[in-house]
């Protein structure tokens, strides 16, 4: 089958991720005061897992259905995309968690959005004092959604037949990762999904994590992959 243009799979990684940030970020802010507890953790997981889940698997036949840049580079780091693919989806990864971001601002009322921190992937280790602690399990979240990208929909041995059966794995990997992770450090695992926040409500607390971390999970994943577990190896 021709592989869709660079136009068609920008067009799907804006809306994927801005579908994952809106519907992500607006769990948060529904659930502000009360995010990382009880029934409203679950919530938030079950948001992010279910619209990236459907989102992956409406795009996945046409870019792959990556939305984050994390991804994205850490499959340019194997070979199996180019590097100004990669760069380009990023970017489009961004602009659509920004623009989500901007609407989620006008969506929800001031006090809703401070409150919430219009939705911002920060938990109780995002501080100068936590960095270390902070980075290590962002790239443990991302390595672990990243080896579930690489085995569910992007090797062909495990997508087989049934690629679309990807997606929903990858949701259930995010969903899971957030309710692990997400008390500790908003569980990002996503550049962009940071980023949207960042840009728009300012919150940019030790944001460089939320870029360093989920790229070096990704890519360590990816490593790894190839080098023991990718289908060209007996």
């Amino acid at each position: 089958m021709e592989q869709p243009n660079i136009l068609a799979r920008t067009i799907c990684e804006f809306i994927g991720t801005f579908a994952l940030m809106f519907v992500g970020g607006a769990a948060i802010l529904h659930t502000t005061g009360t995010t990382y507890s009880g029934t409203a953790l679950i919530v938030v997981a079950l948001a992010h897992g279910l619209i990236l889940s459907v989102m992956v698997s409406a795009a996945m036949h046409i870019s792959g259905g990556q939305f984050n840049p994390a991804v994205s580079l850490a499959l340019a780091a194997i070979g199996k995309q180019s590097i100004p693919s990669a760069i380009i989806l990023a970017i489009a990864q961004c602009a659509g968690a920004v623009a989500a971001a901007w609407t989620l601002s006008r969506a929800f009322s001031a006090d809703a959005a401070a409150a919430g921190k219009l939705g911002a992937t920060l938990g109780s280790l995002s501080a100068e004092a936590t960095i270390v602690p902070l980075f290590a399990l962002e790239v443990i979240a991302t390595f672990l959604l990243m080896f579930v990208i690489l085995g569910s929909a992007v090797d062909q041995r495990g997508v087989g037949k049934g690629p679309y059966v990807g997606g929903f794995a990858i949701g259930l990997c995010v969903s899971a990762n957030i309710l692990c992770f997400g008390p500790l450090t908003g569980a990002s695992m996503n550049p962009a999904r940071s980023l949207g926040p960042a840009l728009i409500g300012g919150h940019w607390d030790v944001h460089w994590v939320y870029w360093a971390a989920p790229i070096a999970g990704a890519v360590a994943a990816a490593i790894v992959w190839r080098l023991f577990l990718d289908e060209a190896k007996p």
